[in-house]
């Protein structure tokens, strides 16, 4: 039987030869409604070379792929990118199956593989700047360190003025379509900014300089090849000029308000606040821990420049669920927010000062005096929800104003 699966022309000189994981729901905690794909690429050089393999239950699909263009034991040279599993589960196996005469990854990367995989394959690293002569085309590496992983980084394809980009500029997105511009632009942002928001966010201030440090090259690049999602070709401009957005982190006049409930007097506190808030101009997204993601919070917050946070108390601390997107937020390290805290409790009402420390580790400026309500608000505690979203707004229109 002939296989299913086929290799997809990108350039002359390249095909994807990837696999499509349309069943991915969770990627580390971050959901994946819509699935995802693993990107690998075949360069068709004098030395045949594969750019990243896949993960580990993928590998016949990308062999299939590849069988549709050479047989896998033509390939010569394999270059990780990047040593996350996604993208190298099944590189031993692969290294056993087709022998290629060498495999290359950064510095760090080839002690992450000796880490991860505990075998003898040799990978040989190569240095920022270095070249790889494939006989007739030659590659380029950059490190990019931390974008994602220490190990990370492109590889360049002048002749196709081509940049394998590895975890940056994709998105978890399972599609038979697999350039940019066969996809709605709406679903490209949405997914690009969603990936952004909890996979590269904490290390935006890298992104930035990476972005610096491509241009200086004077690398021409008309497409990017990312290790997931689509490739983009034709106005690659667009998603680098989000990325730059994405990176800045520049606040505007939008807030976010989290709560978890228990009998729903959080969310009345909640409701209250998101109303003056909207009263006040600000664009207000109000959201509840008992029926959404984390990984939509962050998505939420990446261009909010207030996050108002709520919980009751429960046995001295906050609920599970809004311990766990704090957690979460923490830990992406969001930028530039301005925010407050509110909650409810039976007797011993500690919830508010959790969620003041964990803002203060945060480094988000709180800005308006905190709320806290015995059981359950009554018109006046509810005035004073009111009053907490007036002043968050007012300082947020103060500050967005101002850039």
């Amino acid at each position: 039987m002939k296989d299913i699966y086929s290799a997809v022309k990108v350039t002359d000189n390249v095909y994807w030869v990837g696999a499509i994981d349309w069943t991915i729901r969770d990627f580390h905690g971050y959901t994946t409604p819509h699935g995802s794909t693993y990107n690998a690429y075949l360069v068709m050089a004098d030395k045949i070379t594969l750019i990243d393999t896949v993960k580990a239950p993928f590998m016949g699909e990308m062999l299939a792929r590849i069988k549709s263009v050479i047989e896998p034991s033509r390939i010569k040279y394999i270059i990780s990118n990047h040593s996350e599993m996604d993208h190298t589960g099944c590189l031993p196996e692969v290294i056993d199956l087709i022998k290629p005469e060498k495999v290359f990854a950064s510095a760090v990367g080839s002690k992450t593989l000796k880490e991860i995989y505990h075998d003898e394959h040799e990978i040989i690293p190569v240095k920022d700047g270095e070249k790889l002569n494939l006989g007739n085309i030659d590659l380029t590496f950059m490190e990019t360190r931390m974008i994602h992983w220490p190990d990370s980084m492109f590889t360049y394809l002048a002749k196709d003025e081509l940049l394998f980009s590895q975890d940056a500029f994709g998105m978890h997105l399972a599609t038979l379509e697999r350039f940019a511009d066969e996809i709605p632009a709406a679903t490209l942002e949405y997914e690009g900014a969603t990936y952004y928001a909890n996979i590269v966010l904490p290390y935006s201030q890298i992104v930035l300089k990476a972005l610096e440090k491509v241009a200086a090259s004077g690398m021409k690049i008309k497409i990017i090849a990312p290790d997931h999602g689509p490739v983009w070709r034709n106005d690659i401009g667009w998603i680098i000029e989000l990325y730059k957005k994405w990176a800045s982190q520049k606040p505007t006049a939008k807030a976010v308000v989290v709560y978890a409930t228990m009998w729903h007097s959080t969310e009345k506190m909640a409701r209250a606040i998101s109303e003056a808030l909207a009263q006040a101009g600000v664009k207000v997204k109000l959201l509840s821990m008992n029926e959404t993601h984390r990984s939509e919070v962050v998505y939420e917050v990446l261009d909010a420049g207030a996050l108002i946070v709520g919980s009751p108390t429960l046995n001295n601390n906050i609920l599970p669920q809004m311990a766990d997107v704090m957690t979460y937020l923490k830990g992406l390290k969001p930028v530039n927010k301005i925010g407050a805290a509110f909650g409810s409790f039976g007797w011993s009402g500690e919830s508010v000062k959790h969620l003041e420390a964990i803002f203060k580790d945060m480094k988000v400026d709180i800005v308006a005096e905190s709320v806290a309500v015995k059981n359950v608000p009554d018109a006046g505690i509810l005035e004073k929800c009111h009053e907490l979203g007036k002043t968050v707004a007012s300082e947020l229109l103060k500050r967005t104003a101002a850039n």
